[in-house]
């Protein structure tokens, strides 16, 4: 499946991203007494979080386990030099359910992140990032 993207320039620090169905969003880079939306890397946090959590939540149902909510809270922390990469990232699933064992969303939770994210499996170093472009001119 291809994804496309067509981004748009609002000016220096702000991008209207819009996908293949017409979806907008916001990217700023913005310092943090202005900002207005998230950054091209929260976004990737934000992408890796909700990507396992939808995994996490179909595993849980899959299992006829009851499940009423998810919630997260993640914290990526970024090299200090160019490309300020993310070195670790911690995530934290708040997960609400009568019936779901500790193995259970230990395993669901780790499968998610490691197996079945793609977003996961993207940030992996093997991940091959090819790039063209074209210039054009008024």
């Amino acid at each position: 499946m291809d994804l496309k993207i067509t981004m748009k320039y609002i000016n220096d620090e702000k991008f209207q991203l819009i996908n293949q169905t017409d979806n907008g969003l916001n990217v700023d880079m913005y310092s943090q007494n202005k900002k207005e939306n998230q950054s091209p890397m929260e976004l990737l946090l934000s992408a890796l979080t909700s990507c396992a959590a939808v995994e996490i939540v179909s595993m849980i149902k899959k299992r006829r386990r009851n499940f009423k909510n998810i919630e997260a809270i993640s914290n990526g922390i970024r090299a200090e030099t160019t490309p300020k990469y993310f070195k670790n990232i911690d995530i934290k699933y708040l997960i609400y359910s009568n019936d779901l064992k500790i193995e259970e969303a230990e395993r669901f939770i780790s499968l998610s992140l490691n197996k079945y994210c793609s977003v996961g499996a993207s940030l992996r170093k093997d991940t091959t990032v090819n790039h063209s472009f074209e210039i054009l001119r008024d």
